[in-house]
């Protein structure tokens, strides 16, 4: 296991058989973003992003939380003097940093709640690849509880995941989905005991993250494009990302491995 600097403790990182593990550690406010979290936050996903001892990156918070959005306790104080275009530009930049940045991102991302998810907690949730959840787990959008439309990308993963028709209804009311009714609705990929999730999390995580890193990054590319293009398009960039990883050493291990009635081995 190693230890990787984050600046702060407001966020942990350590790599754990190829699984980087991410963790807001602020349990004290159900681990809420901040002016300290989030730009480490931003700083690591670009650093993990380019480390080759990663097969996945996994997002999880310290604590009964992942993640319960912005600060409350700083909204609303007050207004400010710079235009609305630069605060709609600043706005942007960083959640093209964020959200945008891990549902890009080469490596598998996958968001572990251990608790409640809410506002933009949710929206890190959701541009993540997979959602995994303890049992005592909920979301929220929670958007229209502080009087705020939502950002960070929630109006364009949640739709995707479980329907425009439900995502409303969720906007709308910002009611809790439990661990129960997130899985039936596709929200979560596996629900796991209390007691138990950390570990089971993370033996998730892992089984991924010892697969074929390059052949899973073409795959993402191939699932995230495709949701927005057309079939001739899919068709020409699986074509592309098929003939690349023919011949590759995944895939002869792959294919060693299959034909000895092993387990295949990609990373040393």
């Amino acid at each position: 296991m190693v230890d990787i600097d984050t600046g702060t403790e407001e966020l942990l990182c350590r790599i754990e058989n190829r699984v980087a593990v991410v963790t807001l550690n602020k349990p004290h406010k159900k681990n809420a973003l901040g002016d300290v979290l989030t730009p480490a936050l931003r700083s690591v996903l670009l650093a993990l992003a380019d480390d080759d001892r990663v097969g996945c990156v996994m997002i999880t918070g310290a604590g009964d939380a992942f993640c319960s959005g912005g600060d409350v306790s700083g909204m609303g104080g007050g207004g400010t003097t710079k235009p609305r275009d630069e605060r709609v530009a600043e706005l942007l930049h960083k959640q093209e940093t964020l959200t945008l940045r891990i549902h890009e991102l080469s490596k598998v991302t996958i968001a572990a709640l251990p608790g409640a998810a809410a506002g933009a907690g949710l929206s890190i949730a959701l541009a993540c690849d997979l959602r995994v959840a303890s049992s005592n787990a909920f979301i929220t959008t929670a958007f229209r509880n502080v009087g705020l439309s939502g950002d960070y990308g929630a109006s364009w993963f949640l739709p995707r995941l479980i329907g425009l028709s439900k995502a409303k209804e969720l906007f709308y009311t910002a009611r809790r989905v439990s661990a129960v009714e997130g899985e039936r609705l596709g929200l979560f990929n596996q629900v796991f005991s209390e007691e138990t999730f950390r570990d089971d999390a993370l033996a998730y995580a892992r089984e991924i993250a010892n697969g074929p890193s390059s052949v899973l990054s073409r795959m993402k590319k191939n699932l995230n494009q495709g949701v927005g293009q057309g079939l001739r398009a899919s068709l020409l960039l699986e074509a592309q990302h098929l003939i690349e990883s023919a011949g590759s050493a995944e895939a002869k291990e792959a294919i060693s491995a299959f034909m000895e009635k092993r387990t295949p081995k990609f990373h040393p």
